[in-house]
């Protein structure tokens, strides 16, 4: 309950919604052991007094009778009926919303017509019409309102509802032997709760506003009970001469309906394990950039990171995920970087770009210096011509990458607009061209295909044509043969390095994969746990490995040829962001030789033979 509500409180407009609707619930529901005035009590010679008047403190209306008391107990009554015409609808659509879209077919045809006959009405004049058939009143305009709702929740659970029931985690359950009722519950409800719970919010104003027209047209409250909409329909006919009358009621849906609104997306992200740290905040289009570091420009270099150092900022703490990383990249140079997950290789390489996302991301140090230029003294502009232009990036998973609604070639068109001010057909001609390059047969037919149309490595390679579309100078590939098939992962490989000499390109490959690494690369970066292990020529570390991370790194690659032995692992896993620490070797608790030192010491990277490494005792 304590960590619920600390995301409650990360939202300042939730906790501003959240206390507005406590402190309304708090005075209306205290209403009957306040010391106000009786709310039906009538008294003519003290008819439409103002606000601040002697013992009425909002004033009276037509009748002499006090709007402070009749406000409150208004409220009051308002608030349990939008909350009970919002659960029942919430209730029994959610029902009918989740078996139709678990089941489909025909359960699904028939509660969904039945569900479009009753939207084909307008959900006001059904109310009407309920309320008609059942007489006037507050409980019948309840449920005339949480009837003509039904709807609603039943169309949003049902499309929510038909995506989560194709998911694999529902298979999974299948095979794991839950019958449809425990998948239901157990599975389909708490992915649904968020959205039942924003739909709650958002339909108990509607609730309030529709039971308050109902009133105002004298089909709910009944006098001399009141509620917030009898209380506009009273004060209707005199509104221009003693406005306080209506605009007091007003108010006070105004204030409800705002607050249950606010409050609702609260407990939204509160409820949504995707939103718990803030995942899916839309991110800004530039890291956030907290560098102070003034560090003179290198020209010698084509692209020359210095001290770069990257950090994630949750739970009001700011957690290094890379840190004093530098390294340069000549021209026409492919340079790996390689490390298990976790070990800030991502970050690093999309920290050139500035496309760690922010929030939580930030670039706390360094500069990274692309042909004389410090990116990170760039304004937004400059950085986004730099991208897909001067750099290009392939990702790991071009399923996810490629946009899934637009054919290939116009999203090949649509790269090439972007930076060139091209004449008709030549956005055209330049993609056909590319795909030709990366070696996509049926050009014409891939051109008018959808990514999910096509194989992974067919993917892949309209990745590779799509980052040199604007005939880049650099190149940063992340893992993008992580998902291939050897055949395929080979050919991709032939087919960067044959790009890289043809056309004189940079390359920051990114893997896990020593076999892989030592295909293309001319020089290797080892990370682990954020920093820096090892750095060296590609032919010198395969051969002699200072790090003893590296070696082991090295032994768990399988040997084609080597006969029959035992494939050896690296126990236990990289530190945590949240638990790393400045003192001793970050390795020295998974290291076969860590001696007492690794784990007090301050270790720095120094000059071995041909490489640098962070070990205080390296391989000799």
């Amino acid at each position: 309950m304590i960590n619920f509500l600390k995301l409650i409180s990360r939202n300042k407009l939730a906790l501003f919604g959240g206390l507005l609707i406590i402190l309304i619930f708090v005075i209306s529901f205290l209403s009957p052991f306040l010391p106000l005035k009786d709310p039906d009590i009538t008294k003519t010679s003290d008819r439409y007094l103002l606000p601040f008047s002697e013992g009425y403190f909002l004033g009276t209306d037509h009748l002499g009778r006090d709007l402070l008391s009749r406000l409150l107990w208004g409220t009051r009554l308002s608030l349990l009926v939008g909350i009970s015409a919002a659960l029942i609808s919430a209730t029994i659509g959610s029902i009918l919303g989740t078996i139709a879209g678990f089941y489909g077919n025909k359960t699904d045809n028939i509660i969904m017509r039945f569900i479009d006959v009753l939207m084909a009405f307008p959900y006001i004049l059904l109310a009407l019409a309920i309320v008609a058939v059942l007489g006037p009143g507050l409980f019948n305009a309840m449920i005339a309102v949480a009837l003509v709702n039904i709807p609603f929740f039943a169309r949003n659970i049902r499309g929510v509802t038909v995506t989560i029931a194709n998911k694999e985690f529902i298979d999974a359950a299948r095979l794991s032997g839950m019958n449809n009722f425990q998948i239901i519950i157990r599975e389909i409800f708490p992915n649904i709760l968020p959205v039942i719970v924003v739909t709650i919010s958002t339909t108990v104003g509607w609730m309030i506003l529709e039971t308050a027209g109902l009133s105002f047209l004298g089909l709910g409250s009944q006098p001399p009970q009141a509620d917030l909409g009898s209380m506009l329909g009273e004060g209707r006919s005199s509104l221009i001469v003693h406005p306080h009358t209506s605009y007091i009621p007003g108010a006070m849906i105004f204030l409800i309906v705002i607050g249950v609104n606010l409050f609702g997306d609260g407990i939204r992200d509160a409820l949504d394990p995707r939103l718990s740290k803030g995942e899916l905040i839309k991110p800004q289009p530039v890291t956030l950039i907290k560098s102070k570091s003034k560090i003179s420009e290198d020209r010698n270099n084509f692209l020359s990171v210095k001290n770069l150092s990257t950090a994630f900022e949750f739970d009001g703490k700011t957690h290094l995920a890379s840190k004093n990383i530098s390294f340069n990249i000549n021209k026409g140079e492919c340079l790996g970087l390689i490390g298990e997950s976790g070990s800030g290789k991502s970050v690093t390489a999309l920290s050139i770009t500035c496309l760690v996302a922010s929030p939580p991301g930030v670039i706390t140090d360094g500069s990274i210096n692309f042909k004389g230029e410090n990116i990170l003294e760039m304004d937004y502009e400059n950085i986004r011509k730099l991208r897909g232009n001067k750099i290009s990036y392939i990702f790991q998973d071009p399923l996810s990458t490629l946009h899934p609604l637009i054919k290939i070639g116009k999203q090949l068109e649509e790269a090439y607009n972007e930076h060139s001010a091209s004449k008709e057909n030549e956005a055209t001609e330049r993609g056909k061209e590319l795909l030709k390059l990366v070696q996509i047969p049926n050009i014409d037919i891939v051109w008018n295909s959808y990514p999910h149309e096509l194989s992974g490595g067919m993917r892949q390679r309209v990745s590779i044509a799509m980052a040199l579309t604007n005939e880049p100078e650099l190149i940063i590939a992340d893992e993008p043969t992580t998902a291939l098939d050897v055949t395929v992962q080979a050919q991709i490989l032939s087919l960067l390095d044959e790009l890289r000499k043809k056309k004189g390109l940079s390359i920051l490959f990114i893997s896990h994969d020593f076999g892989v690494v030592s295909q293309i690369c001319d020089r290797v970066i080892v990370m682990y746990g954020g920093k820096i292990v090892e750095e060296g020529k590609a032919e010198s570390i395969m051969k002699k490995p200072r790090h003893h991370y590296t070696s082991q790194l090295m032994e768990c690659v399988p040997h084609i040829g080597s006969g029959k032995r035992k494939l050896p692992t690296i126990m236990g896993s990289p530190p945590s962001i949240t638990d790393k620490s400045d003192i001793g070797c970050l390795f020295a608790n998974r290291c076969l030789n860590k001696k007492n030192e690794c784990l007090t010491l301050d270790v720095q990277l120094t000059k071995k033979g041909d490489s640098e490494v962070r070990c205080l005792f390296p391989n000799e």
